[in-house]
């Protein structure tokens, strides 16, 4: 991609020439999770494909939008469709939207993904809030030479999720009734979906649910020393759990199934929080 820094800034400028101002939170949308966007007032819509150096989405659930907008009082943007590494793309081009974040100031962060149960107390529908995830798999986003305008070389990932969202997730879930699960989300390359053994395997390791996303933009977010907030929609059980074959068409409708909560979740957590 040459120079990334100056590609990447080449992009965000062109984003924040079509809006009016500054976003105080940014939300990647996973797999069937773009109703949240349907909400939003006063929008601006921008295609991918008009973005220069922008990245182009394959899959079919990933709508390949950007939204502007009012959510809860909160000026947000909302990619509605993300990158993953099984499409091809090298990993950076997979961050290349979080790293825009930085170059526009944008300090918030939340990541939305459709996952498999690994826990076996999970069902379809629930929602996950991720407390830590599992990211041995695939290449990191801050491999090759650091850019320190980004961030420093070795960067700490302890608190990867802020603990200040994660509480103020818990909170809005009881206001609202949302019944919500935390646990611990383990990153994979897919696109195939894993194998019973696999997944004993994840099991063994502390993974409660397993997806093909949401880690590369969360490591390079943290590196950013962003705040990030991660929510799985459990879509399914992994693979030998209940025996059921898997399905992308399967993810999507659940997905649909439990976007009222979903939204309700998302919109109590950014009109509630006092993003500073």
């Amino acid at each position: 991609m040459g120079n990334y820094y100056e590609i990447a800034m080449e992009s965000a400028s062109y984003i924040e020439s079509k809006i009016p101002c500054r976003p105080e939170i940014a939300v990647i949308l996973g797999s069937g999770l773009g109703v949240l966007a349907d909400d939003m007032e006063n929008t601006i819509e921008i295609d991918y494909r008009d973005i220069p150096n922008f990245p182009r989405t394959t899959v079919r659930s990933h709508e390949g939008r950007l939204v502007f907008g009012m959510l809860a009082g909160k000026h947000i943007m909302v990619f509605k469709g993300r990158f993953h590494y099984y499409e091809g793309y090298d990993i950076q081009n997979v961050v290349f939207p979080v790293r825009l974040l930085k170059l526009m100031k944008i300090k918030n962060l939340i990541l939305t993904n459709a996952a498999g149960g690994i826990n076996q107390s999970f069902v379809p529908g629930d929602l996950m809030l991720i407390r830590d995830h599992i990211s041995l798999f695939a290449p990191s986003p801050l491999r090759g030479r650091n850019d320190e305008k980004l961030g420093e070389r070795f960067p700490d990932m302890t608190f990867v999720y802020n603990k200040k969202l994660l509480e103020h997730a818990r909170k809005c879930a009881v206001e609202y009734s949302i019944v919500l699960r935390e646990g611990i989300y383990v990153y994979v390359p897919g696109p195939m979906y894993e194998t019973p053994a696999e997944i004993r395997m994840l099991a063994a390791l502390g993974g409660d649910a397993v997806g093909m996303s949401t880690v590369p933009e969360a490591i390079a977010a943290k590196h950013q020393n962003m705040r990030v907030l991660g929510i799985s929609c459990i879509t399914n059980m992994a693979a030998g759990i209940g025996g059921n074959i898997l399905s992308h068409d399967e993810v999507v409708n659940v997905s649909q199934k439990v976007k009222n909560d979903f939204k309700l979740f998302l919109t109590g957590i950014i009109g509630g929080w006092s993003f500073t």
